[in-house]
């Protein structure tokens, strides 16, 4: 066997890495679209159960608003002052929540880094390779 494989020629071999790195390039593909379909499925079911979840905060939030309106009218204040204050509240707290939910969207990568590093990595040993 070890006759056989020294006696073949540089066209043989070169076939034979041509062969593997295009079977390489398919299962860096692969891996690329497992890794991001991965990355999407994840962001997709957080972002379902973020949703559900602030439908119900959105409900509780109202009627704690209603009820902090109706505390700050029984203080003593006239009902659309006691509106106007705790609107505007809301409002400064939705903003803040808002822009920090905004920003951790912009830092999600769903680029496949792995994938990416492991091609530049084959790259190398190919061109290291032929050499």
């Amino acid at each position: 066997m070890a006759g056989r494989d020294e006696s073949r020629g540089i066209g043989d071999l070169l076939g034979d890495l041509g062969r593997q790195v295009s079977t390489l390039v398919r299962k860096e593909i692969d891996l690329a679209r497992v890794e991001v379909t991965s990355s999407v499925s994840r962001m997709s079911r957080g972002a379902a159960m973020a949703g559900a979840g602030g439908a119900l905060v959105y409900a509780g939030l109202l009627v704690l608003l209603g009820a902090a309106v109706f505390a700050l009218i029984d203080a003593g204040l006239d009902a659309w002052l006691a509106a106007l204050i705790v609107g505007a509240i809301a409002l400064i707290i939705g903003a803040v929540i808002t822009s920090v939910g905004v920003k951790q969207v912009q830092a999600t990568n769903i680029a496949p880094t792995q994938t990416a590093e492991t091609v530049r990595e084959n790259v190398e040993f190919v061109k290291e390779t032929m050499r």
